[in-house]
């Protein structure tokens, strides 16, 4: 499964208008955590069943996205089911990490 790459224009056919689960990962170019987590999140995407999906957001080019869900640090990790958030977290997290906010 690919990573989704969200904008306010598709996050409600994305995210809440889908019976999977989504892990979204907001984040930035210039963020050094963020780049530590992208491969991370790449890796994820191969790994979970066909019900859930993984998704990020750019929180420069998607401001609205970003403060929608109070992000102010990055990367921000939200979970999202059935409309939902179901958990977060702040800061990088390894693999094992995320499959846990998924409940994987």
């Amino acid at each position: 499964m690919s990573v989704i790459n969200l904008t306010k224009n598709t996050f409600n056919k994305e995210v809440l208008d889908t019976d999977k689960t989504v892990l979204i990962d907001f984040w930035a170019a210039w963020c050094g955590p963020c780049k530590m987590l992208t491969p991370v999140i790449h890796e994820l995407s191969e790994k979970v069943p066909d019900d859930y999906k993984i998704a990020k957001v750019n929180v420069d080019e998607e401001r609205e996205l970003a403060a929608k869900f109070g992000v102010t640090s990055i990367p921000t990790i939200i979970v999202i089911k059935d409309g939902k958030i179901v958990n977060q977290a702040v800061g990088y997290r390894p693999l094992n990490d995320l499959k846990k906010l998924l409940g994987l």
